[in-house]
């Protein structure tokens, strides 16, 4: 910082040190809510409660469902500690004890179990075949495999009264979100449709994609998939991908999903020159692309995906949607198919 701009903040840290001693502190007088939507009030000027929360809906969404996680988690140590306490086989056993015994003694995790989530995790060979990889995939498939057999265990143990919950998941905020023209894929009047805000050159996206291939293969036409464009600006060959994905689909929608893999699952370089070298290995005309993408012809789609993403709240990628409903277990399969299946069941 210059001397010149130094002064200028001390100038300005100096008049309000100065204000600070002529003025009293905000008074912040918390009244009990009178139920009519009323937030705050000074004097006669009101702010209301949708005037709070808009634009931050997802951030307070996200905190509610942290503070429920942490409860959630609580609980089921809990009963996972009563329903110990009260088996007659765990007579003089720590609970860890009686997890070992009866629970996961039966725990192993064979070649097939470690081939399987090689694979399906995309580890190269080179990593996979060193000791110490390998032995962090044991433990890891172990900690899961642990947890299967827990929840089976207080499946069975709760089968005949199940678990009364005293209180509520918070839920989550819901948008009209317009699907207008953008790449879709499933069937195009499926009950579920999952909205994803995207980014070509953000790699938690890419690890979204593979979760995304799943869902193809599991839901087929009873869940309509839909991309839309939010290349961040600090992801220089981002939106230039948004582009020419956009011009793919102009070729058929078949070939932007092609592309989508191509840039999220086969990792192939972005920039515009290798862009316009992998199109006609996807098996785009070539010529018609180049043209399309040299001259930006999707610019105004992208922006329009961008400004609508931005309407309704979206900071960053990837962020997706169920039925205009905000979903943020992004990465998680399982968290996919219990919202998704929910959804289905209504």
């Amino acid at each position: 910082m210059n001397m010149k701009k130094l002064f200028s903040l001390m100038v300005i840290l100096a008049s309000v040190a100065s204000c600070s001693k002529a003025t009293s502190k905000i008074q912040y007088k918390y009244r009990k809510s009178a139920g009519n939507g009323i937030a705050a009030k000074i004097g006669s000027i009101e702010i209301t409660e949708k005037e709070l929360n808009s634009s931050i809906e997802t951030e307070l969404y996200k905190k509610e469902l942290e503070a429920f996680d942490i409860k959630f988690n609580r609980l089921n140590a809990l009963i996972v500690e009563k329903l110990m306490k009260v088996d007659p086989a765990s007579k003089g056993l720590t609970n860890d004890q009686y997890l070992e015994k009866y629970i996961t003694s039966k725990i192993e995790v064979s070649q097939k179990d470690l081939k399987e989530f090689i694979k399906s995790q995309g580890v190269p060979e080179s990593q996979a075949s060193n000791p110490r990889v390998k032995e962090k995939i044991v433990q890891y498939i172990t900690t899961q495999k642990k947890k299967t057999a827990l929840e089976e265990w207080i499946a069975e143990k709760t089968s005949g009264s199940g678990v009364e919950v005293f209180f509520q998941r918070p839920m989550p905020p819901s948008y009209e979100v317009e699907v207008g023209d953008a790449p879709f894929f499933g069937g195009k009047d499926a009950k579920v449709t999952l909205v994803e805000f995207s980014d070509f050159q953000c790699p938690y996206c890419s690890k979204a994609a593979v979760v995304i291939k799943d869902l193809k293969k599991k839901y087929g036409k009873k869940l309509k998939i839909v991309f839309k464009q939010f290349p961040l600006s600090f992801h220089n060959h981002a939106k230039s991908a948004a582009l020419a994905s956009l011009c793919a689909n102009e070729q058929g929608v078949d070939y932007f999903w092609k592309m989508h893999d191509a840039f999220f699952l086969d990792k192939k370089e972005l920039g515009d020159e290798k862009i316009i070298e992998l199109a006609p290995k996807l098996g785009l005309n070539g010529e018609k692309f180049t043209q399309c993408f040299k001259d930006k012809k999707y610019l105004g789609q992208v922006e329009k995906d961008i400004q609508q993403g931005k309407d309704i709240g979206v900071k960053g990628t990837p962020s997706v949607y169920i039925n205009g409903m905000l979903f943020v277990d992004t990465l998680n399969l399982d968290k996919y198919i219990e919202f998704i299946d929910a959804e289905l069941a209504k």
